[in-house]
């Protein structure tokens, strides 16, 4: 595939994409195949009519000059030091700019997942809690379970009382009117009181009874300290 100059993002990128190419080890550049292959593009690019900028041409001159600096023959005695490699600060760059364009992929790929998640500021949930599920309590609904399932344990420890209740017999409504009777009557009641029959379905449907007329602010549920029992009582403002 045939590349022109303004495929890339300025001479350090051309010559990271001939090296490349080349299959050439970055740290062992092959100066003199490489600035032939560099010089090639601008030609190429010049043949065209397209302009080059004078960075590319400053690079050039750099790659000229290191070819003509190891093609210099050597003339130092054995015992002196080794002078630096002239290929030393363009490695460096090189490196510095493949580092450069690597945080710049990462940070792009990461900027194209960022746009399939979407965040929202937080808000007060009570915005959202629909009124009827609303409790008329001094209690949670967590709690009134969490009772319900101790007193239920402790009617299975013991052995009950041999009663025979169908479904058909209880229904939510009937336990709500006996319940308004009894409070009525009471004023105020221990939550345990309200279930003097351990069948499962009379439980349930006492218990639907009173959340309903909790809901509907028809009781107030208390419990004054944790672990007192629970009371309820008629709600004297409605």
């Amino acid at each position: 595939m045939d590349f022109i100059i303004n495929d890339f993002e300025g001479p350090l990128d051309l010559l990271l994409h001939l090296i490349k190419e080349s299959k050439m080890d970055i740290m062992n550049i092959e100066i003199e195949k490489i600035t032939e292959q560099y010089m090639d593009f601008l030609n190429k690019q010049e043949k065209m009519n397209l302009e080059v900028s004078s960075e590319y041409l400053v690079l050039a001159s750099e790659l000229l000059e290191i070819k003509s600096r190891l093609l210099l023959p050597n003339n130092k005695e054995e015992d002196e030091v080794d002078e630096e490699d002239p290929r030393e600060e363009l490695i460096n760059r090189l490196l510095e700019y493949q580092a450069y364009k690597d945080i710049t992929k990462l940070l792009q790929d990461k900027e194209l997942l960022r746009k399939d998640i979407y965040t929202k500021s937080p808000e007060n949930i009570n915005n959202y809690v629909d009124e009827v599920h609303e409790i008329h309590a001094d209690i949670s609904l967590d709690d009134l379970v969490l009772a319900l399932q101790k007193y239920y344990q402790r009617k299975a420890d013991n052995k009950p009382l041999n009663t025979k209740v169908t479904i058909n017999e209880i229904s939510v409504s009937s336990r709500r009117h006996d319940i308004k009777r009894i409070l009525k009557s009471k004023k105020r009641i221990s939550f345990f009181e309200l279930f003097p029959i351990a069948s499962k379905e009379y439980i349930v449907a006492t218990f639907l009874a009173i959340l309903e007329m909790a809901k509907s602010r028809e009781l107030i549920i208390k419990q004054d300290n944790n672990f007192d029992d629970i009371i309820c009582e008629v709600n004297k403002n409605e």
